[in-house]
């Protein structure tokens, strides 16, 4: 009796006969509840074992191994010291036990949940630990919110995380409810509606050549002006209605004239509108859009590799001779003209003709050991570049 009170001194005898014993079993600094019902006899052969719903949890698939511990334990205390082990070895194998909240945590949850509005919830997983909470900006937009609980919730703020430009940024304190924090995400949202009601409608008016799948996150839009000709658009999401970093793209005859026009035409910036329409006016062109053209036509395949797309990459490398005007993927023309006895490197760039119309030079301005037969023109703000 006195090893079993040593051993296990929140483990309690509730009768005289000491045939009954309820509280807890200490295991790695963690308490689990559990009563065990002895015959008269005292024999542990026909004792019972009452867990916990943890306790549970954490035995299952040891089964088998504890009612073979009950069977041939020759008392309490050693079988007491035996399941202890084979607590220790299910809380490694399951390191998830280890954070198991406590019931009260389960139903503050479910509480704060009915208070935000269950039509909100997009997913929860099993454990209770992971939330994806739906939220719409004022033009209608719908977004997620992943929210990740700490095992110290809610002493400890989650993890939480959305497709979104900027680092999301939630003020959390122990009493901070899921309504608070959904409330915070919109306010985010919120701030970021110019910003994306701009790319929205880049999006729909004209032909995105990269990302090909814009996401919330993406800042930055490259925009089909012609036949291999288009320009990069960088959106700063804090200052949407400002002038973005922009970056010409294409062969030397085609995006001189377009430069010109952006050294005249700074001024007309307008704040006040939006990104496309400044850059209508500012480059004095219509941009293609799928009202008037086939995505088809600002698609063209490479002349090395005969494809469009190589992995994520795509054409964006030309020749500068009008009569030619020939794309090739950056890496793809890297490696031919590397491979070619007649080409020659100095520093960052590479001479040598081009693998499509074999008569004129192709003058490769590298940056980092990469190529760039572009004629690339940016503009930051209101200093830019001739």
């Amino acid at each position: 009796m006195e090893s079993l009170v040593k051993d296990n001194p929140i483990l309690l005898p509730l009768n005289s006969d000491r045939t009954i014993y309820d509280g807890f079993i200490t295991v790695q600094e963690r308490d689990f509840r559990l009563r065990i019902v002895l015959p008269p006899d005292h024999k542990l052969k026909r004792a019972k074992l009452h867990c916990s719903w943890q306790l549970k949890y954490l035995l299952h698939g040891y089964e088998p191994i504890v009612k073979q511990r009950l069977q041939q334990s020759a008392d309490l205390v050693t079988f007491l010291l035996e399941l202890k082990t084979v607590l220790e070895v299910g809380l490694k194998s399951r390191p998830e036990c280890s954070s198991i909240p406590p019931p009260q945590y389960y139903s503050q949850l479910i509480s704060e949940m009915e208070t935000l509005g269950w039509n909100k919830l997009l997913f929860i997983d099993t454990e209770f630990r992971t939330l994806r909470l739906k939220a719409q900006d004022s033009s209608g937009r719908q977004h997620i919110l992943t929210i990740k609980l700490k095992s110290k919730h809610p002493a400890e703020g989650p993890e939480c995380s959305a497709d979104l430009p900027l680092p999301l940024a939630i003020t959390w304190t122990p009493q901070t409810t899921l309504e608070q924090l959904h409330n915070q995400f919109l306010l985010v949202l919120e701030s970021l509606t110019e910003f994306w009601d701009d790319l929205d409608e880049i999006d729909s008016s004209t032909w995105i050549l990269e990302p090909e799948k814009p996401s919330r996150s993406d800042t930055m839009r490259r925009i089909a002006i012609g036949n291999n000709v288009s320009i990069k658009v960088e959106v700063d999401p804090r200052h949407s209605k400002m002038l973005p970093e922009c970056c010409l793209l294409g062969a030397e005859h085609v995006v001189t004239p377009l430069r010109n026009k952006l050294n005249s035409n700074m001024h007309l910036w307008n704040p006040d509108s939006s990104v496309l329409r400044n850059l209508r006016d500012v480059l004095e062109i219509e941009f293609p859009s799928p009202a008037t053209h086939e995505k088809s036509d600002f698609s063209t395949e490479c002349g090395i590799c005969y494809s469009y797309r190589l992995e994520a990459a795509i054409p964006d490398q030309v020749c500068n001779d009008p009569r030619c005007g020939q794309p090739f993927h950056q890496a793809c023309l890297y490696e031919w003209l590397r491979a070619l006895p007649s080409s020659r490197q100095s520093f960052s760039t590479i001479f040598g003709e081009c693998p499509y119309c074999s008569k004129v030079r192709v003058h490769n301005k590298g940056l980092h050991s990469t190529l760039n037969t572009y004629s690339a023109y940016s503009i930051s703000g209101a200093l830019y570049n001739t």
